[in-house]
């Protein structure tokens, strides 16, 4: 067994919240709760969770990302230096033929990034006390400071040249590494969506018009995830997750991952690349044969947009056509992405959730035992 997970059968991290969390949330906003109560009803929720994860059968356990209502602005917004600005409105695809308009909160640099204190510390820990199998954390990527407002978003009085913009983003999350790292993590995960969205068409123009070479840029950012991840023990498990866009059922992105595949799977340090591959948006399993010896993919082949199940022989062959361009050993399962990668979930139900967890740790043990 080459492959450093813990298990063929994998998910990507967030699932459906719980009422008692979103009711809760909602109260805290209100002020009609305090930060402790808040963390309290999250606790029990997760508590909750991992029980239930590990009796589906995994051996890689999340919270859920129970305590975020973005996977993404929760983390980000505790760096020194970042702030929020309203997105640009994206009409977001779905099965339906009915586009979701969301305009996902874009980061804007204002000062020095620095981190001024752990993160996802104090989680992972609460995470491990609970969790019999592995505990995994899942934090976004360090792109996400530079893709949705590029050189726009980053001001030249406080970074006059790009080179210590990364240096700062990349010791920023070195930090966030080390504190992960002491409290015990041996598993973390990195999600982006900037390397997935820069193998669509319309994403790559635009990534132009804000004065990026969609062609050079995913070599930047793999030596800025690499530089991020540079103080990792040897013993963690260091995976990323390219997402095309997950809110309520829709996606953002479009395209097969040829743009990117030889860069991402030879220039990024990374043991396990979480790829979607639910569908016919994401292209075929040609870009597999990039993959180098000793790394592995995740095929996301089990979708989280959609409540209904799908075959295991259906699965089962397209793992088998995977396999043609990389090695059947190097391969592992999941759902494609998060159930849940905003606080609103994806419109199926939790048992449709069970099911599909379900299948993903079925298939494969019965495909690598």
């Amino acid at each position: 067994m080459t492959t450093k997970l813990p298990l063929r059968a994998d998910h990507v991290g967030s699932f459906l919240r719980p009422r008692s969390v979103v009711e809760a949330r909602e109260h805290r906003a209100a002020g009609n709760i305090d930060y402790a109560a808040l963390r309290q009803i999250e606790d029990e929720a997760i508590a909750e969770l991992v029980k239930w994860q590990e009796g589906l059968g995994l051996k890689s356990i999340t919270d859920g990302e129970f305590r975020r209502y973005f996977f993404h602005t929760d983390f980000l917004l505790q760096l020194s230096g970042v702030e929020e600005q309203g997105g640009i409105e994206k009409a977001f695809k779905n099965d339906t033929g009915k586009d979701v308009h969301f305009a996902p909160p874009k980061m804007v640099v204002t000062g020095k990034i620095e981190h001024v204190k752990p993160i996802q510390k104090a989680d992972y820990e609460y995470l491990a006390s609970v969790a019999t199998e592995t505990p995994k954390v899942a934090i976004p990527s360090p792109t996400m400071l530079h893709f949705r407002a590029g050189r726009q978003g980053i001001p030249e009085d406080v970074y006059p040249e790009m080179d210590a913009f990364y240096a700062d983003v990349a010791a920023a999350y070195r930090a966030e590494v080390d504190s992960l790292a002491e409290a015990g993590c041996r598993y973390l995960q990195m999600d982006d969506t900037n390397l997935a969205y820069l193998c669509d068409e319309s994403h790559r123009d635009d990534a132009r018009a804000r004065g990026m070479d969609p062609d050079e840029t995913p070599r930047q950012y793999a030596a800025l995830i690499n530089d991020a991840f540079g103080s990792a023990p040897s013993d963690m498990i260091k995976a990323i997750h390219l997402c095309r866009g997950n809110f309520r059922s829709s996606w953002a992105a479009e395209g097969g991952y040829e743009p990117v595949a030889e860069i991402m799977f030879n220039e990024l340090d990374i043991d396990a690349f979480f790829l979607e591959y639910d569908d016919p948006r994401s292209g075929d399993f040609a870009p597999l044969r990039f993959l180098p010896k000793g790394k592995t993919v995740v095929l996301g082949l089990v979708t989280t947009k959609l409540g209904q199940l799908e075959s295991k022989d259906d699965i089962k062959r397209r793992i088998d056509e995977a396999s043609k361009f990389a090695d059947l050993d190097q391969l592992a399962l999941s759902p494609q992405c998060g159930f849940a990668s905003t606080v609103h979930g994806n419109d199926l139900t939790t048992e449709q959730q069970a099911d599909k967890i379900r299948l993903c740790v079925e298939v494969a043990e019965e495909v690598w035992g």
